[in-house]
């Protein structure tokens, strides 16, 4: 099949001590980065699994020291792989669509997180559409926290615009909403997503995708079945 688009997930490392520190506790350092590393590694089978997609990883941190570090680096096998580079999280993620727009010139990008594992390969499918179809230039997924998950841009260039986004507060959604616009952009809105930063968090994701690696992390902290 034809590449149509690139998904690029910008990933840290799950390091115990470093990775989802927000949920200790009820969890333990190990068991943050064990969520941390189911996370990314359920969040890569979908990215891998949606036709057309080109799956770039911009990846941070020392992946030797992490949680699941054998397996992951295996996932990351199906994918491009680039540093990520930059002074602040909002020039990296500019940065993190420069690269991989370097290395599949050409096409759109659907850039998301490694803290929504409830995604699919329909849903980051559905995602990227109003981009891909050219009804949009740009597409937007809010996340319940006030900030967002999902970027799609037709042109990766205007990624540029994030490097001047506060990122990881409450307004950051609209922030970005409004840069996108600022440079021209009419952006679509994909649906709306919890990403993982609190026990509450990973508990209600864990209930939307209980069959996976990321249900499974969760339920061993505490003994706490998923609903």
């Amino acid at each position: 099949m034809t590449s149509s688009f690139v998904l690029l997930v910008v990933a840290k490392a799950p390091v115990p001590g470093l990775a989802k520190t927000r949920l200790c506790p009820p969890a333990t350092p190990a068991q943050s980065a064990e969520i941390a590393a189911a996370a990314l590694l359920d969040t890569l089978d979908a990215v891998c699994a949606v036709p057309g997609a080109e799956p770039v990883v911009a990846m941070t941190g020392d992946l030797g020291a992490a949680a699941r570090s054998a397996e992951i680096g295996r996932a990351l096998r199906r994918a491009t792989v680039v540093p990520q580079r930059g002074w602040d999280f909002g020039a990296r993620l500019a940065n993190a669509h420069a690269d991989a727009a370097a290395v599949h010139a050409g096409l759109p990008i659907l850039q998301i997180g490694m803290d929504t594992p409830q995604v699919t390969p329909a849903s980051l499918a559905a995602a990227i559409a109003p981009v891909r179809h050219g009804e949009h230039d740009s597409v937007l997924g809010p996340a319940e926290d006030g900030g967002w998950w999902a970027l799609g841009l037709a042109e990766p260039r205007h990624a540029q615009v994030l490097a001047g986004v506060p990122m990881s507060r409450d307004d950051t959604g609209e922030r970005t909403l409004r840069a996108l616009r600022r440079c021209g952009l009419r952006p679509a809105s994909a649906v709306r997503l919890s990403d993982v930063d609190t026990m509450a968090d990973a508990r209600a994701v864990a209930a939307a995708c209980p069959d996976g690696r990321f249900a499974h992390a969760v339920a061993a902290v505490g003994g706490r079945a998923v609903a």
